[in-house]
């Protein structure tokens, strides 16, 4: 949680398949074994969309963690109604 991933999403058209990435912060994870999922926040042209992805899903090829965040929180549901500079998360230097 507080993470910045890239998910690497299988999407079927027609006929073929293809990799779609959805790229955003983690706000939330729930762990219920096999039916295990986290939900991953983004901004897209100034809109914010929320994606709920079960961890064990064949239609998640990978998931990358690209930038790691240092919160005090399990759940990061404030965020939905922050905008720009409030909504930044520190980085963890480890």
């Amino acid at each position: 949680v507080g993470d910045t991933v890239r998910v690497q999403v299988k999407v079927k058209e027609a006929n073929r398949e293809r990799l779609q990435a959805f790229e955003g912060v983690v706000i939330a994870k729930k762990n219920r074994g096999l039916n295990s999922s986290f939900t991953v926040r983004k901004i897209s042209y100034g809109e914010g969309v929320e994606r709920v992805f079960q961890t064990h899903s064949p239609m998640v090829d990978s998931i990358e963690v690209r930038r790691r965040g240092d919160v005090r929180r399990a759940k990061l549901y404030y965020l939905r109604e922050r905008t720009g500079r409030s909504a930044r998360i520190k980085e963890k230097i480890s």
